[in-house]
């Protein structure tokens, strides 16, 4: 169909099929004909695959984002009485580093607005974790948005239809064309909404290995470079971390289990990479809104981030003191020679956590609150024959075998005294 400016989709297909670059005016009638309806889901699909095989310069790309967030509404933070920062991972497996980080930099006196999603797949989603406290809501309305950021600090909640809704319907048709992977096409995505979010700042925490969605690490580079040029150049102060998602995050992977170990790390303990990257994060998100004269370490040692964490889940209707979810059935799996712990793959153990029900193969499908794998070792420990590794947890004891089979091949123990040198989490900082 052709639009008023005489563009049309097959022009606009064939532009980026040869490799030309597209006019803003084509980005801009693209976007929008497709958010209306205008063009069709092949044509669009036909687009995407040459933007995936033939790139997009800067300005294409600052040009796709701009029209992403003019389809839909962008949201307007200033009238708060502190500054925001937000923070976006791009997934991995035990990342529940979302709920220590959110109440810890509130606690700091700066405000985060962090819109979450669910999880797909091997890696989990907030919302999903979240959801096991008994009562807590995803859902709020732009006025209750604002009126906990101003007398909380934090809020974790679930993105409005009104931001970016060309996204929502392109990241559909992406997962199913095999267009994910496009770089032009994952950047937009994730600014768009931010940027229409309208934090003042953003840090981005791109996981690079096994268990993350990019698994080179000059791959990650890239598309954190990319992210950070549209931040910057959209007037929102924009930092990378670059941090290894090889090995998974934390002890556990799962919906419940993860949130009662984020209550750990905000009680001043917890898992030692969990409070390493919550802290290392927080203080990036602190500077960027200029509040870098606080040192969240303290707010986490002084318990104010837990004072302001429980203030967080009641404001949105959750008992912070209510039991978590437990699953029904356990299954354990111990170690079958003594030596060490030199390899925990995060990929399967995200796919186990996945089968046994903590994760979802669907949009629609349900997660179990209770499910997912705890593991009792981590790469670098000494373990002795018949020692418990992991813990499997689900409702549905006939998913055993095939997270069993997911973890198969999925660690490795090597001789008593074997060296182990341990990957920095933190690989690169983009800014």
């Amino acid at each position: 169909m052709s639009g008023a400016n005489g563009h049309d989709a097959v022009e606009v297909i064939s532009t980026k099929r040869d490799r030309g670059e597209l006019s803003t005016s084509q980005i801009e009638w693209v976007v929008d004909a497709y958010t209306r309806g205008d063009v069709a889901d092949e044509q669009m699909s036909a687009l995407a695959m040459a933007i995936l095989l033939n790139g997009m310069d800067r300005r294409e790309i600052a040009d796709w984002t701009a029209a992403m967030i003019a389809s839909g509404e962008r949201m307007d933070f200033s009238a708060l009485s502190r500054p925001t920062s937000d923070k976006h991972s791009t997934g991995g497996v035990g990342d529940k580093i979302t709920l220590p980080l959110a109440p810890l930099v509130a606690a700091c006196g700066v405000a985060v607005p962090q819109l979450s999603g669910r999880g797909l797949g091997h890696t989990g989603g907030t919302l999903d974790k979240l959801e096991s406290i008994r009562g807590w809501r995803a859902a709020l309305s732009n006025e209750e948005l604002m009126a906990q950021l101003e007398s909380v600090g934090a809020v974790i909640c679930a993105a409005g239809d009104g931001l970016a809704p060309a996204d929502k319907k392109l990241y559909a048709l992406r997962d199913v064309t095999g267009t994910v992977e496009a770089i032009p096409l994952i950047a937009s995505s994730i600014m768009s909404k931010k940027i229409a979010e309208g934090t003042g700042a953003l840090v981005l925490d791109v996981k690079v290995g096994t268990g993350a969605f990019m698994k080179d690490a000059d791959r990650a580079r890239e598309l954190a470079e990319v992210m950070v040029a549209l931040g910057t150049d959209a007037g929102v102060r924009t930092v990378a971390l670059l941090t290894d998602m090889s090995t998974p995050l934390g002890l556990t992977a799962g919906n419940a289990i993860e949130v009662a170990e984020s209550v750990e790390v905000l009680a001043g303990g917890g898992p030692a990479d969990v409070v390493e990257l919550t802290v290392a994060l927080a203080r990036e998100m602190l500077a960027a809104a200029g509040r870098d004269d606080v040192d969240p370490a303290d707010k986490l040692a002084d318990g104010s981030a837990m004072d302001t964490w429980r203030r967080m889940i009641a404001a949105q209707g959750g008992d912070p003191d209510a039991t978590l979810p437990v699953a029904k059935e356990s299954h354990v799996v111990t170690a079958d020679t003594d030596g060490v712990l030199t390899r925990l793959d995060a990929l399967a153990v995200g796919v186990a956590a996945w089968r046994l029900g903590a994760g979802r193969e669907r949009k629609e499908d349900p997660v179990q609150a209770g499910a997912g794998v705890v593991w009792h070792a981590r790469p670098g420990d000494s373990v002795a024959s018949g020692q418990p590794l992991f813990t499997l947890l689900t409702d549905t004891p006939e998913r055993f075998d095939r997270a069993l089979a997911a973890l198969d091949g999925g660690y490795d123990i090597s001789a008593p005294g074997s060296p182990y040198q341990p990957t920095p989490l933190i690989i690169d900082r983009v800014d």
